[in-house]
């Protein structure tokens, strides 16, 4: 039986607030040590390493850490280099920029590097991720596809991602661009059963089987466990994707989820008042959900 890693995720939508309050980082810079924090900044995903990186370990030094390091493997067999792997062992938090999640995994997947980032998770560090960096997380993850469409097969791509959080599918900058249609496709069609769309400046943190929303967003999580009817089978390419019985779920900031009964968590959530709505009747999320659809 494979043991609980005792490590934490941070897995961001991407375009996280880096100049005011910094939530997010702020999250992941206490959860890693706080001021004692020893950061590895992963910039594998970007194609400017130097600028990226840069901007991290700025940011980073504003919240009051001292120990940050680069780490970037922009060829495969940086992947055993004896500093990254030092920087690695030394580590509390390890951090991957976004970027392009395809260059995560060719770069990096099955190297030393690779390995001994998982062996110090298990052990109990904190990894974080944002944008491309969030999408490498699960087993298997999505590597491209389209926004603002309804659901169908040739909508996404899928390939291997990084393994950390197993068993689901996970999907970035999701309100912002419209991708309910491609992250319903995705899980529809893989071997998995809940799929998380992750809003910018917006977080997942996982740890112990359950994650906690954190940002200025929400986390739509979507639970095809019990689906009552799907024409994936019967449809070609280019059809519609038919998907009954599927389960929704909007968690905003402060709400929790339960990995292992699929449920969220609502112990402590205060009741609150229905949320105001505009001269169209719509809330601000519905709102933005229709501008997205028209943009």
């Amino acid at each position: 039986m494979v043991s609980q890693p005792k490590g934490q995720l941070v897995i961001i939508g991407g375009a996280e607030d880096k100049e005011g309050d910094c939530t997010i980082l702020r999250e992941f810079v206490r959860r890693a040590g706080g001021v004692s924090a020893r950061i590895v900044v992963m910039t594998v995903a970007t194609s400017l390493p130097e600028e990226v990186g840069r901007t991290y370990t700025e940011v980073f030094g504003r919240l009051g850490v001292e120990d940050v390091q680069i780490v970037d493997t922009g060829h495969r067999e940086d992947g055993s280099d004896p500093r990254a792997l030092e920087a690695i062992e030394s580590a509390t938090g390890v951090f991957f920029t976004g970027g392009d999640q395809a260059r995560i995994t060719s770069q990096l997947k099955d190297t030393e590097l690779d390995k001994a980032i998982h062996r110090r998770y298990a052990e109990g560090i904190v990894v974080g991720g944002t944008s491309a960096g969030a999408a490498m997380m699960p087993d298997v993850m999505i590597v491209e596809g389209e926004s603002e469409t309804n659901p169908r097969i040739e909508v996404v791509e899928m390939g291997p991602g990084m393994g950390f959080l197993p068993g689901v599918v996970i999907d970035q900058h999701f309100l912002q661009r419209g991708r309910i249609g491609r992250l319903l496709s995705a899980v529809t069609q893989q071997p998995v059963v809940l799929g998380f769309g992750i809003d910018e400046n917006t977080a997942v943190v996982v740890a112990n089987e359950e994650f906690e929303v954190v940002g200025a967003g929400a986390v739509t999580v979507v639970d095809v466990a019990e689906l009552t009817h799907t024409n994936l089978g019967q449809i070609l390419k280019d059809e519609d994707l038919a998907i009954c019985g599927a389960k929704l779920h909007i968690l905003p900031h402060g709400y929790r989820f339960n990995l292992k009964t699929r449920q969220p968590i609502l112990d402590g959530v205060a009741e609150t008042t229905p949320p105001t709505t505009n001269e169209n009747n719509q809330t601000p999320r519905a709102e933005a959900t229709a501008a997205a659809a028209q943009s």
